[in-house]
């Protein structure tokens, strides 16, 4: 009888690894950051928790740091500066969403780190020839504005694309945190 008992607990323990490690790869990835692209905020070779439990864009906020697949080989990781509907500006190294400044709260550092402007003047039209975000796409931009391939170069994004949102930092220890 115990014996029964304890290979029955022995199959509970195993299904319990197995459904908790299937709805990890389903809700979460890890990724690892390659360059130099959202300096200050992450660093090349930090390793991210991504929640992947993003359906459409309404769970999706500005400012948010997402990782998308870029090509079919290629992911990045990058901020979300304009969502559907939204148009951009960008004036003085100030941030202007739909003609409402927004201040970007996560480059201040860097910016009194630089000389001269950390975001070149530009407007939504001037780099994809539309004046709003197309509805389904995204327009995102690295932290490191000066070195960041980003919807200036390739435009927007596809919502479809997004792999999920960066939840957390886990390597190296010394840079963990939430919400990169």
């Amino acid at each position: 009888m115990k014996n029964k008992i304890r290979w029955k607990f022995v199959f509970l323990l195993v299904g319990i690894v197995l459904v908790l490690f299937c709805s990890k790869e389903l809700i979460f990835a890890d990724y690892r950051v390659e360059g130099e692209s959202m300096e200050p905020t992450l660093q090349d070779g930090n390793f991210l928790m991504v929640n992947k439990f993003m359906d459409d864009a309404s769970s999706m906020q500005r400012f948010d740091v997402i990782v998308f697949h870029a090509t079919e080989d290629e992911d990045y990781v990058k901020r979300i500066i304009g969502m559907p509907g939204d148009s951009l500006e960008v004036r003085n190294d100030r941030l202007f969403v739909n003609g409402e400044y927004r201040p970007e709260h996560y480059l201040e550092d860097y910016r009194d780190d630089v000389e001269g402007q950390l975001t070149c003047d530009f407007t939504l039209e001037d780099v994809t020839g539309r004046t709003t975000v197309p509805e389904g796409m995204l327009f995102v931009m690295g932290d490191n504005r000066r070195e960041s391939l980003d919807s200036r170069s390739f435009g927007f994004i596809p919502i479809k694309r997004v792999v999920g949102k960066v939840g957390a930092r886990f390597w190296p220890m010394s840079a963990t945190g939430l919400g990169a």
